[in-house]
């Protein structure tokens, strides 16, 4: 009896400790760095299938755990973690993100893939890898990120960058890339803007992803072949937090041209250096005026950036965002002011079978423009004159002017005051931006694998300006009217429409993903001008309505996954565009992409040296028609004018006369493309190498004609054949990975070869214009060239070494100096471009730095050229300044060596963009309502060195020619980020 009681009472012991030890734990998940909770985080007991994931709360709930399971977490971006259950059944969990993971989600067109899934060349940057500093404009976050993409941004406040991927594809057309916002796709804004992406905040952009080749390109058709850039902004979450971001910048223009001072300058017209002309030496004043530094003026910036986040009537996580931005720029009354409000709502409803995102942004920019030519009036003007006067007729500044008999002012031919110009005239815009988008996702209750997807955008900009002189300007004494006094108006529209079905399913070891859909967008702007309101002469307000463009496009694309190793990707698009005729209007494009997964095959599955290897091959064809008016297939007609008249009945009737007529196609860019992405040491080190050669067919440009063909010796038309080759190479390391020291470092490297292989008619094409004389030319399209090569006479030299004054080598040896002896010689585009990123945190600090390299581009000196010559020192009927460099050549006239590839050089570079340094307070003063607050305070420099052996101010120019740009300013950097 009592071995049948100790039975009963270990039977009931037992069950009880077994139900005391199926327990129930539940906890939050957050994001170690910025304390935010992590939505969809996987939550699984370990060697088990039992599991939960979090909520939009970043909160979860596990039923049957034992004292001694250990839980893991995992979250695509973050490193795995494992916990072991012990007394503590209310969990706070904190991941910590995982470099090597943090680009495993990629948006591509159209959907999103994965690294492990990606058989294009995408490459997509997060918030974490973005470049650092006084960022104004987005591009500028990707500055020497990616292999392949180069961004050139001028010193003006907010300016507008050219961004380049791959070279581009086009000759006359537009070479920039398709820019798509959360499935939007932008284009143009309004006049008086900056540029199309001056209006947004680099606050609100969570990731870009770069499509390069024509594979991942090929789902936008007609708009893929210079590359595109999705850009995803933030969204909203569930739990509270309030950020608050701020930054100031002092700024300023360091670099000078060598000019003579007023002292050298003296000395050298007393000189005489003129041969067979006399410098009226009475012309010289009494100051000593450095008339750069007079132009320049040091800037201070501020940014300020509002975050909220939480949920709205406790279901719609959202997100505002508030931005001001005042930026003076480092020329006199150059500024750039812009205030931006962007709110995100991404609710989701029946068991996320339906999800909606709702984005609407809208900005307000308030410009005022310096003139930046006031940059090259001040490298003449003349140092020996000052600045103002107070006897001046005009407003107190000094100008060169007389007096007749009369006293009546009569102006001086030759330069103006450049710092006169700048404060005399007020050249200003203000747009106002607005744009958005509605994306709704379904998926089928009946039908899980199935989703639809429809989103609708706009982006509407309208802007105004006014240009106004001072009635006391020099104009107004040269002139029957006062100066000017003009304004505009402005309004751009752009509304698309997508629509596509997305279907997921695997069937054995086959994954599919399949999507098929339809794509709609128009673009409309209209304005007016007031004309000079001061001139009676002037033809008074005009006012214009733009050709609508209607872009529309059927589009699909599938991928499959063999047994998670064999990849297959299809892409198809027929694009139709209103800019052609119905004969041209619409074109076929698609890819294909293979890749192959080789670290998964048994061989390597468990190398301890290769994490990941997969071998990529693509080939795809794109289109262009951007950058072509809408309206060049009609028949136009324009009329002549007051010369060109017909008599009838002995009446003079003002002629019609018909403006060239273009048969226009789209271009097509076709390219074939081996890539290789690497990871090894369990992805310590990751990276890609990619191979690939750009065709490009029927470029567009503006070609001569034949005689009598057309009303004009140029018409725009499709003229020939462009080849891009191109190698690149990217490498990721995490270099020290600790729980108090973290050190990341990227290197990535591009190699480019552009060439013209075919243009009609065998005809060279005469392009970048120059300032110095009258139509003067410097780059030629050219068969077997690269694009804008710089066509020059090749320059002679005495026993000396010293350059002969319009001495050039007979290239072709027919005993004549002509223009048949120009040859062709280097072009701007850097044979190899190269970017490095360090960044390194230790405990509480941080510290960051970029460097850019370009090697092998070519820059002409048109400073140099048109004005270090000595005959320049008579500027008309007074004394302008000169280049000092004029003692390096002893030139005399400008028509005589303009051409001369003296003035071609090499403007290879090293530069430090950006370098920071910061330290983060965590949990300053906590407040009970808020589960997490920081403070993060930094210091930092933007443009701190550069590295060149060009004699200009910087090596970095548009197009290859350096005509005095905006320059550059070095900026100090301060700031705080606040998060509650």
């Amino acid at each position: 009896m009592n071995k049948i009681k100790l039975l009963v009472i270990g039977l009931l012991l037992s069950t009880t400790f077994t139900m005391f030890a199926q327990q129930t734990v539940k906890g939050v998940v957050k994001e170690k760095t910025t304390g935010d909770t992590l939505p969809g985080v996987s939550v699984i007991i370990k060697g088990t299938s039992n599991g939960s994931e979090t909520d939009f709360d970043g909160r979860f709930q596990i039923s049957n755990v034992k004292s001694g399971d250990v839980l893991v977490f995992r979250s695509l971006g973050y490193s795995e973690k494992e916990v072991t259950i012990g007394e503590t059944l209310d969990l706070l969990v904190e991941l910590i993100q995982s470099s090597e993971q943090l680009d495993e989600i990629i948006v591509i067109g159209y959907g999103t893939t994965t690294v492990k899934d990606a058989t294009g060349s995408v490459e997509s940057i997060t918030a974490k890898d973005f470049t650092k500093g006084n960022i104004v404009t987005p591009e500028n976050l990707l500055s020497g990120r990616v292999a392949g993409v180069n961004i050139i941004t001028s010193g003006a406040p907010g300016s507008g960058s050219q961004i380049r991927i791959r070279g581009g594809s086009s000759l006359n057309a537009s070479n920039d890339p398709l820019i798509v916002i959360d499935g939007l796709p932008m284009s143009g804004t309004a006049g008086g803007s900056r540029g199309v992406l001056a209006s947004i905040n680099p606050n609100d952009i969570e990731s870009f992803s770069v499509l390069k080749d024509a594979s991942a390109t090929a789902i936008y058709g007609s708009r893929g072949a210079n590359g595109v850039i999705i850009i995803s902004t933030k969204k909203g979450r569930s739990e509270y937090s309030l950020d608050y971001d701020y930054q100031m910048g002092f700024g300023e223009i360091t670099d000078r041209v060598s000019m003579y001072n007023a002292e050298s300058f003296r000395s050298l017209v007393n000189s005489q250096p003129i041969t067979g002309s006399m410098i009226p030496t009475s012309l010289l004043g009494s100051a000593n005026t450095n008339w750069q530094d007079e132009i320049y003026q040091k800037s201070v910036s501020t940014q300020h950036n509002i975050t909220i986040r939480g949920q709205v009537f406790k279901k719609i996580p959202t997100r505002l965002s508030i931005g001001f931005a005042a930026i003076e720029g480092n020329i006199l009354t150059s500024k750039y002011d812009r205030a931006t409000v962007a709110l995100s709502m991404n609710p989701s409803f029946f068991d996320d079978h339906l999800k909606v995102n709702l984005n609407y942004n809208r900005a307000f920019e308030d410009n005022r423009f310096a003139d930046a030519g006031q940059v090259g009036a001040a490298l003449r003007y003349d140092p020996t004159q000052p600045v103002y006067d107070a006897s001046s007729p005009f407003g107190g500044f000094y100008q060169h002017y007389t007096r007749d008999a009369q006293g009546n002012v009569i102006l001086s031919n030759g330069g103006t005051n450049p710092v006169a110009a700048l404060l005399q005239n007020n050249n200003n815009s203000d747009v106002f931006r607005q744009y958005g988008n509605l994306k709704v996702d379904y998926k089928f209750h009946f039908l899980p694998e199935l989703t639809a997807t429809v989103n609708v955008g706009f982006d509407k900009s309208t802007g105004k300006g006014t240009s106004m002189s001072s009635i006391e300007g020099p104009a107004s004494f040269n002139s029957l009217y006062v100066g000017n006094d003009s304004g505009f108006t402005s309004e751009v529209l752009n509304e698309s429409l997508d629509g596509y079905l997305n279907y997921v399913n695997t069937f054995g070891k086959v994954k599919t993903d399949i999507t098929a859909g339809y794509s709609y967008q128009t673009f409309n702007g209209s304005g007016n001008s007031t004309g000079n309101t001061r001139n009676p002469s002037d033809q008074g307000a005009t006012s214009y309505n733009a050709t609508p463009v209607v872009l529309i496009g059927f589009l699909a694309r599938a991928n499959f996954t063999f047994n998670e190793k064999y990849l297959l990707t299809l892409n198809f698009r027929k694009d139709g565009t209103s800019r052609f005729g119905p004969e041209n209007r619409w074109g076929n494009f698609g890819g294909a992409a293979v890749a192959w997964n080789i670290s998964d095959e048994e061989f390597l599955k468990n190398s301890d040296l290769i994490s990941n290897l997969k071998l990529r091959a693509s080939y795809g064809v794109n289109g262009q028609q951007d950058g072509i008016a809408g309206d060049l297939y009609l028949d136009r007609y324009r009329f002549g004018n007051q010369n060109s008249q017909y008599i009838f009945d002995g009446t003079p009737i003002q002629s019609t006369i018909p403006t060239e007529r273009s048969n226009l196609k789209w271009e097509n860019t076709a390219t074939v493309e081996f890539g290789l992405d690497y990871g090894l040491f369990n992805d310590k080190i990751t990276g890609s190498i990619n191979a690939f050669q750009k065709n490009s067919t029927d470029l567009l440009s503006n070609a001569p004609v034949a005689d009598g063909s057309n009303f004009t010796n140029r018409v725009l038309q499709n003229i020939g054949d462009l080849q891009v080759n191109g190698l690149e190479f990217t490498v990721n390391a995490d270099v020290i990975k600790t729980e108090d020291l973290e050190w990341n470092l990227n290197f990535n490297a591009t190699y480019l070869d552009k060439e013209i292989k075919e243009l009609a008619l065998n005809q060279d094409i005469t392009t970048g214009g120059i300032s110095g004389g009258t139509g003067n030319f410097i780059q030629l399209y050219s068969e077997g060239f690269a694009p804008n090569s710089f066509y020059v006479y090749k320059q002679l030299y005495d026993t000396a070494g010293m350059p002969i004054e319009g001495a050039y080598a007979d290239i072709n040896g027919d005993g004549i100096l002509n223009s048949q002896d120009r040859y062709l010689k280097e072009n701007p585009q850097a044979d190899v471009s190269l970017g490095f990123q360090s960044s390194l945190n230790y405990k509480n600090f941080d510290f960051a730095f970029n460097l850019r390299a370009n090697i092998g581009n070519y820059v002409y000196n048109n400073v140099n050229s048109s004005l270090a010559q000595y005959s320049l020192i008579l500027d008309q009927s007074v004394l302008g300044n000169i280049p000092t460099s004029v003692s390096n050549t002893n030139f005399l006239r400008t028509a005589d060596v303009i051409l001369s590839d003296i003035y071609l050089e090499n403007a290879s570079f090293l530069k430090m963009d950006n370098i920071t340094l910061g330290y983060t307070f965590d949990k300053i003063n906590p407040i009970n309502k808020f589960d997490f607050n920081s403070i993060r305070v930094w210091a930092g420099m933007q443009n701190v060195f550069t590295l060149t052996n060009y004699t200009g101010l910087d090596p970095e120019v548009f197009n290859g020619i350096d005509n005095t740009i905006y320059p550059r300013p070095r900026t100090f950097l301060v700031g705080a980020n606040i998060k509650f």
